[in-house]
């Protein structure tokens, strides 16, 4: 396989948010959804594999009580542009008449999102939160759909790092970059 070079990548790049400002705003995150949570439990779904590293730190910022699960279900699987939505994997935790928190690594178009949110009310979710660590503006999100809980606002251009992938590489980078 002949991939793009995250060196190259970087190279070209433009750092869009670096490490403090997103662990700041990931705090202020967790302060929004513990005030939210306040004597409520929740399960809190990672959306994988682009929202594990914000779900580990944001995780430990909230203040409730929480049961934790993830799914694996994606549009790219390693590419640039969406396809159709594959499972690989649904949470084992019954939903049913629980608050359920779906974090992500970023709400873009929403497919992905809107489509795990759906199937988490169609399981009998009493209340669906979106916490993203990203969101673009644009105009091209899924009718319906809006986050919840926001951390950074991020330019509609690719990007990758703290999570977001370019090529399946980068996930680990400790910032934000656009091309």
């Amino acid at each position: 396989m002949n991939r793009p070079r995250l060196s190259d990548a970087l190279r070209d790049a433009e750092l869009i948010h670096d490490h403090t400002t997103l662990r700041s705003a990931i705090s202020k995150m967790g302060a929004e959804i513990s005030h939210e949570l306040i004597g409520q439990s929740a399960v809190f779904l990672s959306i994988m594999q682009g929202g594990l590293v914000f779900a580990g730190q944001l995780a430990t910022e909230i203040d409730a009580d929480l049961e934790f699960d993830y799914v694996h279900a994606s549009r790219f699987r390693g590419g640039t542009e969406g396809g159709e939505l594959q499972w690989m994997r649904r949470p084992a935790i019954s939903l049913d008449g629980r608050i359920v928190l779906l974090v992500d690594d970023i709400l873009d178009e929403g497919h992905t999102l809107k489509a795990i949110r759906d199937w988490c009310v169609a399981q009998g979710a009493a209340r669906v939160l979106l916490a993203v660590l990203c969101e673009k503006h644009h105009g091209r999100t899924v009718p319906g759909l809006a986050a919840d809980f926001v951390g950074v606002e991020v330019p509609d251009r690719y990007v990758f790092g703290y999570g977001m992938d370019f090529h399946e590489q980068g996930r680990n980078l400790p910032s934000i970059y656009a091309l």
